[in-house]
């Protein structure tokens, strides 16, 4: 049944992520990509119902307030990987640099170290948190984070999106049975994973991404 609403609800255009080799070699990239792409489905309708209701969306491009000045950013293990595999096989070029420099001189509350030249450099990747932060009404204030001065102005997630999602990454934990994966959401004991990316050690990923690169070199 919840399958089923889910299919009625929500028209966006917008197609799901795809790395077709990654999926093959990575088998946790699935279920992570399917999950993103439900929370997006989530989203969308949750604008469109603010829309309907007048609202304006305050975010627009350009816009890294909520990146410089979040100090409570949740993200799950599954989301680490995937953050930890973008950067290290994907990002090239002089980004890639600035990336490695600002994960290695990260300090706890420092802006996002993914964060360059104001804009998000894993945005495929970013975490459920970061693509369900959406601000209506006006700009946010310089360092202001309007979920704890304006919740009301937050977009509130669609619940039945966000369970899904978790549903979909729950086999990556080792659970796969489908009952038990619902009762894990509804209890909220799926939640007991979740870390905040300020007390991440990001300097761990900045060597495995020098790692990396030794290993291509060597291959060539």
């Amino acid at each position: 049944m919840k399958d089923k609403k889910l299919k009625k609800a929500g028209s966006s255009k917008q197609k799901r992520l795809s790395f077709p080799s990654d999926e093959n070699k990575h088998l946790w990239l699935p279920f992570l990509l399917d999950a993103y792409f439900i929370v997006y489905k989530g989203i969308d309708e949750a604008v469109r119902t603010a829309f309907k209701k007048g609202r304006k969306l305050a975010c627009s491009k350009g816009c890294s307030n909520c990146c410089k000045t979040h100090q409570t950013i949740p993200v799950y293990p599954l989301e680490l990987v995937g953050l930890s595999w973008y950067v290290t096989e994907k990002i090239t070029g002089p980004e890639r640099d600035i990336i490695k420099t600002q994960l290695r001189n990260y300090k706890e509350n420092d802006p996002c170290p993914f964060l360059v030249n104001s804009a998000c450099s894993v945005h495929p990747m970013r975490p459920v948190s970061c693509r369900q932060f959406n601000v209506f009404g006006t700009p946010c204030a310089e360092g202001e984070d309007p979920y704890y001065t304006r919740r009301e102005d937050v977009l509130s997630p669609i619940k039945q999106y966000t369970d899904r999602a978790f549903f979909i990454m729950l086999p990556f934990y080792g659970v796969e049975d489908e009952n038990e994966r619902w009762r894990i959401i509804e209890s909220g004991a799926v939640h007991q994973v979740v870390k905040l990316m300020q007390t991440c050690n990001w300097k761990s990923l900045a060597d495995k991404m020098d790692e990396f690169e030794r290993q291509i070199a060597e291959n060539k």
